[in-house]
């Protein structure tokens, strides 16, 4: 199993039929399949804090909503994540290509990949930072279910050597 169905199959299983996504060519196949799946809604977004909003609309309609993203729109979305999903205890899974790790090309990615853990850390969020597929399938079940148990975002981290 590929990293990709890893996660695929991981959403599904736990029930995600929300998904908002902004491009990541490290996403590119999962949100194919996605894209794909009749029974998972898919809505592309510009900007991170705007998939935020949108992910809480669809909890509140009764959705389960994940957000797939890169860790440099972290940044863009704290305000969003802290002021909307934490003050009205709304649970979200964020899946994060984690740009700027081990093996990345594109040195303005490294400082934000640096900074994510410690950022979350800060904002008291949990995360996962799974090291294979088998793994990532497991930690997305566990960062799902944390999230909906303390009502907040939870993060899986997937560095690029992963993919």
């Amino acid at each position: 199993m590929d990293s990709s169905e890893a996660i695929f199959d991981a959403l599904k299983d736990i029930g995600i039929d929300f998904i908002v996504s902004v491009p990541c060519v490290n996403l590119s196949k999962l949100l194919n399949m996605i894209d794909d799946d009749d029974e998972i809604i898919h809505i592309p977004v510009t900007r991170e804090e705007e998939g935020i909003g949108i992910c809480a609309g669809a909890y509140l309609g009764g959705k389960s909503p994940a957000i797939l993203m890169q860790n440099s729109g972290l940044g863009n979305s704290i305000n969003a994540l802290k002021s909307l999903t934490q003050l009205y205890e709304f649970p979200l899974l964020m899946i994060m290509s984690h740009r700027g790790t081990e093996g990345e090309s594109i040195c303005g990615q490294v400082p934000m990949g640096e900074s994510t853990p410690r950022i979350l850390e800060a904002m008291d969020f949990k995360f996962f930072k799974p090291g294979n597929p088998e793994g990532a399938y497991e930690d997305i079940n566990e960062a799902w279910e944390m999230s909906l148990e303390e009502g907040r975002p939870v993060s899986v981290l997937l560095e690029i050597s992963y993919w």
